[in-house]
């Protein structure tokens, strides 16, 4: 990359100014876009909803989710004391479900986020540094790709066992490929726009630039992508459940319970599908509050 000139250079400190002054001004219009966006409303209010139960789930269950009972298997909706049913040894369905929203969605936030840390470091300093650092790093990740996210799931899974503590390890190896590759991307898009080159003109050091003028404008891409994948994590997430590579029995995961109701799903089928439900839901609310923070986030200068 060529010198700036001094005029350039002379220049930074007014470049960085402008930039830092847009800044609130951007969030406002995206927060205000955000706000006139019914379906953005919609989903955010199922996702305030969830994090409440997961919140306060063992102080609104109305029955205890790990009392069994032999006589009361696999009740329909609708019965008495059980309004969403019975599971296969008789626990309530709905104290269960309620109860497994913290579970669930901890089973699904967690790697992300934990992946949106780890990837967004290497994707950043990947798409920074450039040249043979970056060759290096990105053909590393690039073999992660060779595999479908599922099964590199369930192989990571079944080698280390299951577990939430191995499940949610499994989980994050899978999310920091694609996570490390926005970063990446965006960052290289970052730093040759004008205010970095003038940065770097004026003598400042690299960690100041990244910290200082790339971080601010690649977070919120890259943290709008990693949205998109918390509707894949609890799938993910769910589905070792399901396998019985990931949480484990009595606990009151939604992924788990369908593993266990999937006896009932001739004699019961409503009430063996209402965990499945609890999913949907939940996937479709985070797959919507992440396209509409997508397409507010897209204001053109």
């Amino acid at each position: 990359m060529s010198p700036l000139t001094p005029a350039a250079a002379a220049a930074a400190p007014a470049l960085a100014s402008v930039a830092f002054e847009r800044s609130p001004g951007y969030w406002q219009t995206v927060l205000r876009r955000l706000w006139r966006d019914p379906v953005a409303i919609g989903a955010g209010l199922v996702i305030a909803g969830l994090l409440l139960l997961a919140a306060f789930g063992p102080q609104l269950a109305p029955a205890d989710p790990y009392a069994s009972s032999i006589l009361n298997r696999l009740k329909p909706i609708g019965f008495e004391n059980h309004p969403l049913g019975t599971d296969e040894l008789g626990r309530d369905i709905l104290s269960r479900l309620i109860v497994g929203t913290q579970l669930s969605l901890f089973m699904g936030i967690t790697p992300v986020l934990c992946a949106f840390v780890i990837g967004s470091c290497i994707g950043i300093v990947a798409g920074y540094a450039g040249g043979a650092l970056n060759t290096v790093i990105m053909r590393t990740i690039d073999v992660f790709y060779a595999f479908p996210s599922v099964l590199l799931a369930i192989a990571l899974s079944g080698a280390l066992g299951a577990g939430i503590t191995n499940s949610l390890i499994s989980l994050t190896v899978v999310f920091i490929p694609p996570i490390a590759r926005v970063a990446e991307s965006v960052t290289t898009q970052i730093r040759t726009r004008d205010f970095v080159e003038a940065a770097r003109a004026s003598g400042a050091h690299a960690f100041t630039i990244v910290r200082v003028h790339v971080l601010g404008n690649v977070l919120g891409p890259i943290f709008v992508y990693a949205t998109s994948l918390i509707a894949v994590s609890m799938i993910l997430a769910s589905g070792l459940s399901f396998l019985g590579l990931g949480v484990k029995p009595p606990e009151p995961e939604w992924g788990l319970m369908l593993n266990t109701l999937r006896t009932a799903i001739y004699t019961q089928p409503a009430v063996a599908a209402l965990p499945g439900v609890m999913i949907f839901v939940t996937s479709i609310a985070f797959n919507l509050l992440s396209d509409s923070l997508r397409s507010a986030m897209e204001i053109k200068a």
